[in-house]
């Protein structure tokens, strides 16, 4: 009996020294292939860097279906994680909105808006209203996620939102103007996602006027008035002090109601080539491509018809690269192809979007036959380069990035216009990579990946059914058997008569 209470005893000893060293000494083993619970150096660093505590309200409801229950489960072990390397700077709560009309009146006060979802309840299905979101506030300065989406990048979310109240002087980017440029008006969605971070604002470069200080990127959107070589020295100059540009340049016009496209010439392209990078005065076209509305006369009407247009290729091979990961297409208007030429080892060029298997490219200028019957031979020239950084050493030693993409309106939208997600996503990731120094591009497509069982093979499938099944009964039972057995050993050795 002293045996079992002293045993007793010394577990209860462990198991609350163990709890006391884990508060101050923790690990977690993470399984995953993208290391989907493992907080990133740049998560890190943030959480070491702050100086003031933040608090998080995490609006979530309960009761809510598995798969996402599954993202709340998810938000609250990040918010431990994030807690535990904050140096008892983060502090946060969970709320369930649903609980009285107080609390979802204070979380809709806070920009976190419900959302309908279908639950299944008595072999019934019904709509439940849910909350999915959190306010992080740092002093007088609030950021509000409205939404958690299922499978979204969670640290991401959190991370930027943390570095977004941290921060009080956000990076400048610049938008080159003075040349027929996009307008940051022109730019909108994509000024409202690097706003987050950086400060996108509009500025004045030419031969007399020089990047400002303070400015590490430069995006030079859609020129289409000349620029001249005394501007473009300033841009040299920006490069050499170890600036980074992205350009978005339109090599040809295409003219929809005039069917006709030509080449266009802003000497940016000849400054490119100058420095080993070829932008054609070509049309890429492509299979796979987005429609145009086409008005045919039938009878006494008009009918519209939306029909597939080659030279609106849209772009879903992508090299592996932070920023083209996890995008899955780009509409692109009267793109050109890209060729690399320089010889010398300063210049590096890596393609990051290519055109799909089944496409080629024709030369400038073109009158567009929006009736012609396309066949696989008009597809002779797969995989053409769309997009890519070329890379220099410069004699000073200083290192300067230049993101190419071939069309200068893909990111253009405005305020009347909304853009296809991924471009804006691929303007704003390749700023993000050319100005970010902390790592968070690499959390931008941080997200679940699913695998569902559906792409299986049907034998795959009914063994994983059947061992996801059985397999935990064997090994109850497995287990009892062997108890059973330890247990008749111990009451044969008690029989015995030198049993003591």
């Amino acid at each position: 009996m002293k045996k079992t209470n002293l045993t007793i005893v010394l577990i209860i000893a462990i198991l609350v020294f163990a709890n006391l060293v884990s508060e101050q000494y923790f690990f977690r083993l993470d399984l995953t292939e993208d290391k989907q619970y493992t907080l990133s150096d740049a998560t890190e660093n943030i959480m070491a860097s702050l100086e003031n505590p933040i608090t998080v309200k995490a609006y979530f409801s309960e009761n809510l279906p598995p798969d996402i229950a599954k993202t709340k489960n998810d938000f609250e072990e990040y918010l431990i994680e994030y807690a535990r390397h904050s140096d008892n700077n983060l502090f946060y709560t969970f709320i369930n909105p649903n609980e009285n009309e107080a609390l979802e009146q204070e979380a809709m006060e806070a920009g976190i808006n419900p959302v309908m979802i279908n639950v299944r309840e008595k072999d019934q299905m019904k709509q439940q209203k849910a909350f999915l979101g959190a306010v992080l506030q740092l002093e007088d300065r609030k950021e509000t996620i409205p939404f958690v989406q299922p499978g979204a990048p969670l640290e991401y979310l959190l991370s930027s939102s943390i570095k977004k109240i941290a921060i009080t002087d956000k990076p400048e980017v610049g938008l080159m103007q003075g040349h027929g440029q996009a307008s940051i008006t022109d730019l909108s969605q994509v000024k409202t996602a690097l706003d987050v971070l950086y400060d996108f604002k509009a500025i004045t470069v030419n031969d007399s006027v020089a990047v400002p200080e303070g400015i590490k990127t430069l995006a030079l959107v859609r020129p289409t008035d000349t620029i001249n070589n005394a501007t473009l020295g300033q841009l040299d100059t920006f490069l050499e002090n170890g600036g980074n540009l992205f350009i978005a340049l339109n090599r040809v016009n295409g003219d929809l109601n005039n069917s006709y496209g030509a080449g266009l010439t802003t000497g940016v392209e000849k400054w490119l080539h100058e420095k080993g990078l070829e932008v054609h005065e070509d049309f890429v076209i492509d299979a796979q491509c987005a429609t145009v509305a086409v008005q045919q006369r039938q009878g006494f009407f008009n009918i519209t018809s939306n029909v597939a247009f080659p030279y609106i290729p849209i772009i879903n091979e992508f090299a592996d690269h932070p920023s083209t990961k996890g995008l899955d297409a780009v509409v692109m208007q009267f793109a050109s192809s890209l060729k690399f030429t320089a010889k010398d080892s300063l210049s590096t060029f890596t393609p990051l979007a290519f055109s799909s298997k089944k496409s080629g490219s024709i030369p400038a200028p073109q009158f567009f036959n929006i009736q012609k019957e396309w066949t696989d031979s008009d597809f002779n020239a797969p995989n053409r380069i769309v997009a890519g950084v070329l890379e220099q050493t410069h004699p000073n030693g200083n290192r300067s990035r230049i993101y190419v993409v071939a069309d200068g309106d893909f990111p253009v939208g405005g305020n009347q216009q909304s853009l296809q997600a991924d471009n804006v996503n691929l303007m704003v990731n390749a700023i993000d990579w050319l100005s970010d120094d902390t790592g968070l591009i690499d959390l931008r497509t941080k997200g679940i990946r699913y695998r569902p069982i559906a792409k299986l093979e049907e034998g795959t499938k009914t063994t994983l059914k059947y061992a996801n099944f059985l397999l935990p009964i064997v090994m109850v039972i497995v287990y009892g058997m062997v108890r059973m057995q330890m247990n008749k050993n111990k009451r044969s050795r008690r029989l015995e008569e030198n049993y003591e």
